[in-house]
């Protein structure tokens, strides 16, 4: 059994709220149970923001929308995180899965939560659970890149040091 983290239950709120999507316009594809937003598109589920240009929503039997996929130069997630900062995401295509809460990011995926970063060709990321897998191609130079911010470096923690007061000297007469 799983330890649920005060992060996850913040963001498993964000999952129970409703989903909004603004659009220039949109159209339905009603033999592939999809509706096509044209944008710009800008998707709201509680602290969670999708910005693209172009937006595909599927839909099960049911009607019920099971798929998101964003598409933009970038496409762009943002999240509030527990702490009260957001966790941001880009990538030419982003993917939401609702039944399974997962995010795959695709081309020039780039994840940033609370100042540390990781960018890659493929990130998928799953809101709940918040476990990450990066991957590159694998040719050339392309590779996954990961920066982490140092958890210790707070520069208001640290004392400021009073340097000693040089006197200075007096000029005399010209």
């Amino acid at each position: 059994m799983g330890v649920m983290t005060s992060n996850a239950l913040a963001k498993e709120g964000d999952l129970q709220q409703e989903l909004k999507i603004a659009a220039v316009s949109q159209r339905a594809d009603i033999k592939n149970n999809q509706i096509i937003f044209n944008g710009p598109v800008k998707i709201t589920q509680g602290s969670i923001n999708i910005n693209a240009d172009e937006l595909r929503a599927f839909s099960a039997e049911n009607g019920q929308t099971k798929m998101l996929i964003a598409i933009g130069n970038p496409a762009t997630f943002s999240q509030e995180l527990d702490d009260g900062r957001i966790g941001t995401a880009s990538a030419n295509e982003i993917r939401y899965d609702l039944a399974t809460t997962g995010l795959l990011l695709t081309g020039n995926a780039k994840l940033d939560q609370a100042g540390s970063k990781v960018t890659g060709n493929i990130i998928r990321y799953n809101i709940t659970a918040q476990e990450l897998i990066a991957e590159s191609t694998g040719k050339g130079e392309d590779r996954v890149i990961t920066i982490i911010q140092p958890e210790n470096f707070q520069t208001e923690d640290v004392p400021k040091q009073k340097l000693p007061e040089i006197p200075l000297k007096k000029q005399g007469n010209q």
